[in-house]
């Protein structure tokens, strides 16, 4: 989602704010921005479509201010014009980034219309600056003069402001949205997401719902919604430089992929206690008090979800539901049969999952993060916090992120079937013992990409794809469609290979790949019979099978057999050739891999 920078303090502002917008590239974007102060003047230089676009801009120009802020652009109001790009200025005497929707703007915008003001944009966030100026006629003092402009906005928001009228002090605010300040030396920073500060502080502090604050290069005065002075809590933050590197791989969603056993092995030690026991991070009385669980989430994390449904109902027989995170606040949903909530989210910072984390919250429900930053507002608004330990994820189509959270979720399985009685303390170490091996498992799919290139070559033909899956199989089937479409722009759907007949068997032609994942149990003789029936009607057969059943489906175009596993790790191993297969189309169809069209990797508005 949109990413937003400030400094104040020593330093060359422009290209500090240049260096943080570089990290908060992976969020996602379609223009960008930045804007300082100098000379008593502020100065605007933005760009649409890649940040080497705006570097070609500011490269030219020796700047020496030492405040300013920036900003990285999803096109939400307006379209994707240099002209709704941020920063947005008013009158030569204030500049404003924001993040969210002011969702009173068009009122705002008509007020201030009357009033003499132009607007130059067709953003939302344009009225901010304008407010500004027209609050400022009346108003001197910077503490109340943002109290009054945040008072006059309904919505989201997370902005920081830079006024001519205020030239020692960078005003910032938050509301639903994330946005935290960086402690320097000498300089104060400001960030969206702290990664963006990581090559010049770990001190971090994040804001709060409602929080304001006046920025200086010495100091930060923050205030909570009461407009009480609020002595937030800092924290160091781990954000190394050098984790948002390539590491030589073509792309960060290549060399993701190939993080993916270490990410399983770190997480799966955070899951386990000092005494080498599988907890999932949650005592024994709790885990014993969950009776009912809801899982919260969007996208991959919401097929992630739907696997964990499958694991934790069949070893601990606990009732587990999957809620689309933005439907689920508003359908007036049944909860007197649950205890707990959890809210899946890679970034923590997703809005319709923590909205709907706060709706099951005021329903009654216990709160758990399944994150993969800890100091998220997802992590921090939650009453227990099941870590994902796969490090920074630069790449919009979430790989590593994805088989961490599957990870965490048999973690919990296993441990809560445990404390439920449900299965033996001997099978819960069986099923922990299986684990271990998972890394080296998935180390062994890494060696797929050469095998798969020649299919992916041919699959970036086609128009349209299905996939194929049962059990715990068809989230992952559900997770590879949305894998190839979000990159390769390749129409795909992922359905329970049972449900063919019932309907999406009538989108059969000849030639239309149909790629199945087949793995080693009691379903498999089925879904191969559901594949006859496809191929029977033209479908070409890609098969993505365990090693044990791959020559059973003598039939297929196209066969890559993987290694035989336990049924529990089976979703692991098929989503990696998944990966792969989507990463190859892609790249042969030349898109861009690590931030396809239209997409962003935190979804911080509704």
């Amino acid at each position: 989602m949109c990413g937003i920078v400030g400094h104040i303090g020593e330093g060359n502002s422009a290209e500090i704010l240049i260096e943080g917008l570089k990290r908060l590239e992976y969020r996602g974007y379609d223009s960008s921005g930045i804007a300082v102060l100098e000379g008593g003047s502020l100065s605007v230089d933005k760009a649409t479509g890649k940040l080497a676009n705006l570097t070609a801009i500011t490269d030219h120009k020796k700047y020496s201010a030492n405040i300013g802020i920036g900003h990285t652009r999803w096109a939400t109001h307006g379209g994707v014009t240099h002209a709704n790009a941020h920063p947005h200025m008013a009158s030569d005497k204030a500049v404003v980034v924001h993040n969210g929707i002011v969702e009173n703007y068009k009122e705002l915008r008509a007020e201030l219309q009357a009033q003499g003001h132009e607007f130059a944009s067709d953003t939302d966030t344009e009225v901010i600056a304008h407010l500004a100026i027209e609050l400022a006629k009346t108003i001197n003092d910077e503490t109340a003069l943002l109290k009054a402009i945040i008072a006059r906005l309904d919505g989201s928001y997370a902005f920081a402001l830079l006024m001519t009228d205020f030239p020692d002090c960078l005003l910032v605010a938050r509301n639903a949205s994330p946005l935290a300040i960086g402690i320097g030396e000498g300089a104060y920073f400001v960030a969206s997401d702290a990664m963006a500060m990581s090559s010049q502080t770990q001190r971090v502090i994040y804001l709060k719902d409602n929080d304001y604050a006046i920025v200086r290069k010495n100091e930060a005065l923050i205030y909570d919604k009461g407009d009480q002075c609020a002595n937030r809590e800092e924290v160091i933050v781990s954000a190394n430089p050098g984790l948002v590197s390539k590491g030589g791989y073509r792309h960060f969603m290549e060399k993701e992929i190939h993080e993916q056993p270490d990410a399983i092995a770190h997480t799966l030690s955070a899951m386990t206690d000092e005494a080498g026991t599988l907890t999932a991070c949650l005592s024994e009385d709790e885990l014993k008090n969950m009776t009912g669980l809801v899982m919260l989430a969007a996208g991959t994390s919401h097929y992630a979800g739907l696997v964990g449904r499958y694991w934790i109902e069949k070893l601990s027989g606990v009732p587990v539901t999957v809620e689309v995170a933005s439907e689920y606040r508003y359908r007036a949903p049944v909860t007197s049969h649950l205890s707990h909530a959890i809210a899946i989210s890679q970034s923590g910072e997703s809005l319709d999952t923590l909205m709907a984390l706060r709706h099951a919250q005021d329903e009654g429900l216990k709160s758990i993060a399944l994150v993969n930053v800890d100091h998220s507002t997802i992590a921090r608004e939650s009453d227990f916090i099941l870590p994902t330990r796969a490090g920074p994820e630069i790449g919009v189509a979430s790989t590593k992120a994805f088989t961490a959270q599957l990870t965490v979720l048999l973690s919990l399985a296993i441990a809560l079937g445990r404390a439920k009685g449900v299965i033996s303390a001997e099978e819960a170490k069986e099923r922990h013992e299986e684990l271990q091996k998972l890394p080296s498992l998935v180390g062994k799919c890494l060696s797929l990409f050469e095998p798969l290139r020649p299919i992916a070559h041919e699959l970036s033909k086609a128009r349209s794809c299905l996939f194929l899956g049962r059990d715990s199989l068809f989230p992952i089937a559900l997770e590879g469609a949305l894998k190839l479409k979000e990159l390769s722009y390749i129409h795909a759907e992922g359905f329970a290979a049972g449900e063919m007949k019932h309907g999406p068997i009538a989108l059969i032609e000849d030639g239309l790949p149909v790629i199945s994942l087949l793995g080693a149990d009691a379903l498999s003789q089925k879904v191969i019979s559901n594949l006859k029936e496809a191929q029977a009607r033209g479908a070409k057969i890609i098969l993505l099978a365990a090693d044990d059943v791959a020559d059973e489906v003598d039939f297929a175009s196209d066969v890559c057999r993987l290694p035989n596993c336990s049924e529990y790790l089976m979703p692991f191993i098929l989503t990696v050739p998944a990966q792969i297969l989507a990463y190859l189309t892609a790249s042969e169809k030349g898109t861009d891999v690590d931030q396809p069209r239209n997409l962003a990797k935190s979804v911080t508005v509704e």
